[in-house]
């Protein structure tokens, strides 16, 4: 299964925001998509989530264009930067909405087990992301878009959620975008980079150098 973006053409106030974009995603590889700030990469997810329209866009699954709003077709999850839960939804009734398994979740996050009977006004900030990260993975749909997703968490329950990351790609497409490039690194398959309005295929670290999103002083 390959998810393809391209031809995207977004501008804010007559500035180009987005243009000559073109992404590649598969089933069974993560792919990270990296850029400085304000340089469109949440624009992006929107874009391809349905929940922002450009000029232009062309988004292909298995080589057939999607003209309908891809979340209106229940083929997408999206988890954004900010939290998106209602805080004063009990935990067992979030998990009953989104269809996960409690005892799966406990399983990996033993921290959170105390919360079974709680609201999510209760979870601490990194904790109520981690529940988010976790619930939008574990969706039963063919494209997750991570926003942001290690940020404001502990480097213990990153590397968890990245072992989780890997065990939901081998049945969906998966595309995030994380300042913490290292673990961005560390979880994808497949980079890019948006420069200038347009995309980029990386390979390595020593092209983020190349191109000016990291100096060498960063990467040591």
């Amino acid at each position: 299964m390959i998810l393809e973006i391209d031809n995207i053409e977004l501008s804010f106030h007559s500035k180009p925001i987005l243009e000559a974009i073109y992404i590649k995603a598969e089933k069974g590889k993560v792919t990270g998509i990296l850029g400085k700030n304000g340089c469109g990469k949440s624009s992006l997810f929107r874009i391809i989530f349905g929940s922002l329209q450009p000029k232009h866009k062309l988004i292909r699954l298995n080589k057939k264009a999607i003209t309908q709003k891809f979340y209106k077709i229940g083929m997408v999850a999206y988890l954004p930067q900010n939290n998106f839960i209602p805080k004063e939804l009990l935990l067992k009734k979030v998990f009953g909405l989104y269809k996960g398994s409690w005892q799966r979740f406990t399983s990996i996050f033993e921290e959170l087990a105390l919360y079974e009977n709680s609201k999510i006004k209760e979870l601490s900030g990194g904790e109520r992301r981690i529940l988010e990260i976790y619930l939008v993975l574990q969706l039963g749909v063919k494209v997750v878009l991570l926003d942001e997703p290690f940020s404001n968490i502990a480097p213990l329950q990153i590397e968890k959620i990245k072992t989780l990351i890997h065990q939901e790609k081998s049945n969906k497409i998966i595309l995030l975008s994380d300042h913490f490039y290292e673990d961005v690194l560390d979880v994808c398959e497949r980079l890019y980079l948006i420069e200038g309005t347009r995309s980029i295929a990386i390979k390595n670290q020593k092209d983020l150098e190349s191109y000016g999103y990291l100096t060498t002083k960063d990467s040591q």
